[in-house]
């Protein structure tokens, strides 16, 4: 169905298969059957419904669409293997004086935004790609820095030659958001007017002023429109900001383990993390930069976090009740399960790359975040958008669960978005997306893959 006036066909949702995740890339013959489903799912769409609905499931999490699901076509039987990663890289640094226009109707001036890029933008400049990270994230999304250094990007397995984030294809981009600490203006940075850090005298952010800055710096690339954008966690957030706030300028979109709103329980989590920094005495209401910062309280929301992150199978798989280094309790006190030395291990490790004034307005912004909310429906915001979107959830994630990324593909569904969705089975909760790489990466490939013929 074509609506009046446009250029684009009206599709529902159809999926990509969990099954298909032993494949790496497929034969141009599949891909072409995979996504020539969409077409016959035309037919089998009728009328725009209006109502916000709950879609069901198929077998396997998928979303059902009354057409056949993915997991039916014949699998390739080779695997293509992943491939070098991007090697040594450096981060760069933009920097500009124009005043930045906050949501709150504070401005701030100058803004730095520290990115790094992978792969060769091309001369047609529209090959590049954005990732988003989510909220302990930064620029640093792939590649060491220093040649003896072990820990790589967060996102490492995902960007480089033959991986998902193809640099043979594309030209990767990801920068720190606005209000972090590694490199972008935030709360830590120098204020001008008063040559000290800006402490809580920074001014209160959104996901909406985060992805203002980075159009920014996409303009300063030279770069017009991005091939896609693609985040898991805030980083969704941010992708619908950009698919959203900026339709001309994103083909693409992918959406990882994310939500068109924040919960009820997100935000109390966020709060109990807020409320554990600030009642650090060492906070000093934020000033404590040449002080001793408050590392009891962001070790504490760090912990918290963290919970949320994992799933009680992957917990119990890990820990279970074990004690660290006794055989036996010792009626103290004092810690004695593993799961609390690996819990203290986190709030420490995180203490050490992280300012706890970042976490606040982090996570303040994470708990603004409410897309619906601001267009009125959450059919009528992303009616707003032109773009392909790939949505992908995992069944153990219950701080954005599943019901949340079916919900964004039902409205999708009803706009007449291309919209492929499932639902995919890990015991990582919400970390799967960061950790359970090879599980996404084939529906990865294949959707990117899809709208480019240089990349097939």
């Amino acid at each position: 169905m074509t609506t009046s006036g446009s250029r684009w066909v009206s599709r529902p949702s159809t999926t990509l298969s969990p099954t298909s995740t032993r494949l790496w890339r497929r034969s141009n013959t599949e891909r072409s059957a995979i996504y020539g489903i969409v077409s016959c799912l035309s037919a089998a769409r009728g009328q725009h419904a209006t109502e916000r609905v709950q879609p069901p499931f198929c077998d396997a999490g998928s979303f059902c669409t009354g057409c056949p699901c993915l997991s039916r076509i014949p699998a390739a039987s080779d695997a293509v293997p992943a491939g070098e990663g991007v090697g040594l890289v450096q981060t760069q640094y933009a920097t500009w004086e124009e005043p930045l226009l906050l949501e709150s109707g504070a401005v701030l001036a100058p803004v730095t935004l520290a990115y790094e890029t992978y792969g060769t933008l091309n001369a047609a400049r529209d090959n590049a790609i954005l990732l988003l990270h989510a909220l302990s994230g930064d620029a640093h999304a792939a590649g060491t820095h220093h040649p003896t250094e072990r820990k790589r990007g967060w996102w490492d397995a995902m960007v480089g030659p033959g991986r998902p984030f193809d640099t043979n294809c594309y030209f990767i981009i990801c920068s720190n958001v606005i209000g972090g600490c590694q490199g972008s203006t935030g709360p830590g940075s120098l204020n001008p007017q008063t040559g000290r850090p800006y402490g809580t005298r920074f001014p209160v952010i959104t996901i909406g002023d985060m992805v203002s800055a980075q159009a920014h710096l996409i303009e300063r690339l030279g770069i017009t429109t991005l091939y896609a954008v693609a985040g898991g966690s805030m980083g969704g957030f941010q992708a619908l900001e950009w698919a959203t706030a900026y339709p001309e300028r994103v083909r693409n979109v992918v959406l990882l383990a994310t939500a068109a709103r924040s919960s009820t329980q997100t935000i109390a989590w966020n709060s109990i993390g807020r409320r554990a920094i600030m009642s650090d005495p060492h906070w000093r209401g934020g000033d404590y930069y040449g002080h001793a910062p408050p590392i009891d309280g962001l070790s504490v929301a760090r912990m918290i976090g963290h919970i949320t992150y994992l799933s009680e199978p992957a917990l119990e798989q890990k820990f279970a009740r074990r004690l660290q280094d006794t055989p036996q309790v010792q009626f103290t006190l004092e810690r004695e399960f593993a799961i609390e030395s690996y819990l203290d291990y986190q709030g420490q490790n995180f203490n050490e790359r992280f300012d706890a004034n970042s976490y606040l307005y982090i996570t303040k912004a994470m708990d603004y975040w409410d897309l619906p909310g601001r267009y009125g429906s959450l059919e009528a915001a992303l009616r707003r958008s032109t773009a392909r979107f790939l949505i992908l959830s995992f069944d153990s994630d219950w701080l954005y669960p599943p019901s949340e990324s079916a919900t964004i593909a039902a409205a999708l569904r009803h706009t007449g978005a291309e919209v492929f969705y499932t639902n995919l089975s890990s015991s990582a909760g919400h970390d799967a997306f960061l950790v359970d790489t090879a599980l996404q990466s084939p529906m990865l490939v294949d959707f990117l893959a899809a709208g480019n013929r240089e990349c097939k």
